[in-house]
């Protein structure tokens, strides 16, 4: 069962302010995976709306993420505001970059989507809670 919105607030909000607090010296991976602050603009808002995001699978300056929304039925919110654009910013410990989301759909969205699932199983498990298709999507930059 997913976790309820507020909770993901929750935690993303205890996330960034651990990476605050800590002066960017913790907070920067999750398990193994990378983490990212994902800036998109609001579909509706047009206002710039952020999240954490863990990034399972990397090549070079491009990033993967997967909108599993912990299982939901729904899209998460960040993944239908870059739907609507997709030019996003990431920041990590490294810095804040331009980058364009690209939506990986068929075979290349399966394949990557197994990958990521091997790795990492809860993604496996995300998408056993749900009957949506989990977008996985590419950030290249800018």
């Amino acid at each position: 069962m997913p976790p309820p919105p507020f909770v993901v607030k929750a935690a993303t909000s205890l996330h960034r302010a651990v990476i605050k607090i800590s002066g960017g010296r913790v907070g920067w991976t999750m398990g193994k995976m990378p983490v990212i602050e994902l800036f998109t603009t609001g579909r509706r808002s047009g206002q710039q709306r952020s999240t954490m995001l863990t990034t399972p699978w990397q090549d070079g300056a491009s990033l993967t993420v997967v909108a599993s929304a912990g299982g939901s039925d729904q899209h998460p919110a960040w993944f239908l505001n870059l739907q609507a654009d997709p030019a996003v910013l990431v920041r990590n410990e490294e810095g804040t970059t331009q980058m364009n989301a690209r939506i990986l759909s068929g075979d290349e969205r399966a394949a990557r989507f197994d990958e990521i699932a091997a790795k990492y199983p809860n993604y496996a498990g995300y998408q056993e809670n749900t009957s949506r298709v989990i977008p996985v999507v590419v950030l290249d930059p800018a």
